[in-house]
């Protein structure tokens, strides 16, 4: 099952997930000082919000599968329909440890492909200068120059 992704900048964390909190009739499945995600089975969403944003609104868009293959099988579809990947392979970010590769819509909208492998108790974890996290910057985006993840 793939599950659709969207993480959203926020100015005020408490605010938000109380409202959201609200408008999805539920808790969220994960809160830290800085972050907060539901993990929705009605409609089937990862949503998140977090504090690490550069300004409020839509970092990225995403979708999340539960296995290595269906990974694989996106990567080969987005290859094949000669789309540019950005390939980050086994990183950290949001809390996570996950396989993952971006693309960019023709808007310049990044999209994230990835499975979670695990759990970890901080947002991101040191990583190679010049590899992306979940702060959307994906191909044919211009970024800033590489700085702290998210």
């Amino acid at each position: 099952m793939k599950r659709f992704h969207v993480h959203v900048h926020v100015d005020d964390l408490a605010k938000n997930i109380a409202f959201y909190s609200a408008m999805f009739n539920a808790a969220p499945a994960r809160t830290e000082g800085d972050y907060a995600k539901w993990m929705l089975q009605d409609p089937p969403v990862n949503f998140a919000i977090s504090t690490r944003g550069d300004a409020p609104g839509v970092g990225h868009l995403g979708i999340q599968v539960e296995s290595e293959e269906e990974l694989s099988a996106m990567r080969a579809q987005a290859a094949k329909a000669d789309m540019t990947l950005q390939d980050d392979g086994e990183t950290t970010c949001c809390y996570a440890r996950s396989d993952k590769y971006w693309v960019t819509d023709p808007q310049g909208v990044a999209w994230e492909q990835f499975h979670t492998l695990d759990s970890i108790p901080v947002f991101s974890q040191p990583r190679a200068a010049g590899a992306s996290c979940c702060a959307g910057k994906a191909p044919d985006v211009k970024a800033e120059p590489a700085k702290a993840c998210c």
